[in-house]
This record gives C-alpha cells, structure tokens and sequence, in this order.
C-alpha cells in the first residue's frame, strides 16, 4: 500500500499545507468541502506536489521536514 505526502495551496490567499494522506486526490476534496479545522478558511485548494513512499514511516518523516 502505498504511502503519500502531498502539498495543497490556497487559491485565496497562497498559503501552503503539507499533509500525509493514503489518497490524496480525496484528500484534497476534503480540504476543500471544508473538513479540516485549518484549512477550511482558506478554500478553495489547488494540489502542486505529490510525493509516493513504501513505509507509512518515511512519508511521515518527510512531512515533517
């Protein structure tokens, strides 16, 4: 099962947002139906970056960094 990091950015504003997420073309839609706290003030999203892993573990570390 493969592993995702993914940045969004604000159509409104230009913020970004990293996240992590299993699939992150759903994800996304969540972020801009308004489901997460943080970013639903901030809609609509466009996805710029997805990155794949292997390991949940190294998905996670990199959406640290």
């Amino acid at each position: 099962m493969p592993f995702f990091v993914y940045i969004i950015v604000s159509l409104q504003n230009g913020t970004s947002y990293k996240g992590f997420s299993l699939n992150p073309v759903l994800r996304l839609k969540q972020h801009n139906d308004g489901l997460s706290k943080y970013t639903s003030q901030f809609m609509p999203w466009k996805l710029v970056y997805i990155e794949q892993f292997s390991s949940k573990s190294d998905a996670l570390i990199r959406e640290k960094i």
